[in-house]
């Protein structure tokens, strides 16, 4: 089994990604929709959330948009509710690799692949990327952006271009879907036909 780690910036495209290698068969671990699921109703980190920061949570689980504000530039407070969060993705990022055993190749969709050293357990990187100015524009899309919390993201944010230059492969988002869709058909084919060797910088 090769594991694939996928990560990119804020804006980048990486869901979009993710969902071309669900559609083409590839299992898909996703850091952020389990850290959604761990902190939503009956989520098992919540009563350890709201303990270390009170008022978080709410009849649906953790409020992100309250919990947001208590860790917004507060780098003590941000690791804190790391280390409450870590092991549990640690812990179901095993049971989803035990699961798929089988399989020629699997994902592991991780925003901070390389921030949390993430890295050392992938076989191989694959990075979203797409110029600056689209993804400026598609975050500062989004509701309640703006541009100073965007600013904020990226300062905890390894900078796109060395993400770039530590990849096996980049995928680009920059041009139109179709080409997308194309680079992750053929980087599919590559990693289960050839392995990883063979499908750097493919």
């Amino acid at each position: 089994m090769i594991v694939l780690g996928l990560t990119g910036s804020i804006g980048m495209g990486k869901s979009t990604v993710a969902a071309m290698f669900r559609r083409l068969g590839v299992p898909v671990y996703d850091a952020d929709a389990e850290v959604h699921r761990l902190q939503g109703r009956g989520g098992k980190l919540v009563a350890a959330i709201e303990a270390a920061f009170p008022g978080t949570a709410g009849p649906h689980g953790i409020d992100r948009a309250v919990l947001g504000k208590a860790v917004l530039g507060d780098k003590a407070a941000l690791h804190r509710l790391e280390r409450i969060i870590h092991p549990a993705l640690v812990e179901s990022r095993r049971l989803f690799l035990r699961r798929h055993r089988s399989r020629p190749l699997v994902v592991l969709d991780i925003p901070l692949l390389f921030e949390k050293k993430g890295w050392r357990q992938v076989d191989a990187i694959a990075v979203v990327s797409a110029p600056a100015w689209k993804q400026a524009r598609r975050v500062l899309a989004r509701p309640g952006m703006n541009p100073l919390k965007l600013k904020h993201i990226r300062s905890l944010q390894l900078p796109d271009h060395q993400k770039r230059a530590r990849a096996d492969m980049v995928i680009d988002t920059g041009g139109t879907i179709d080409r997308t869709r194309g680079a992750v058909r053929h980087l599919v084919s590559c990693l289960t036909a050839r392995g990883v060797r063979y499908c750097r910088h493919a």
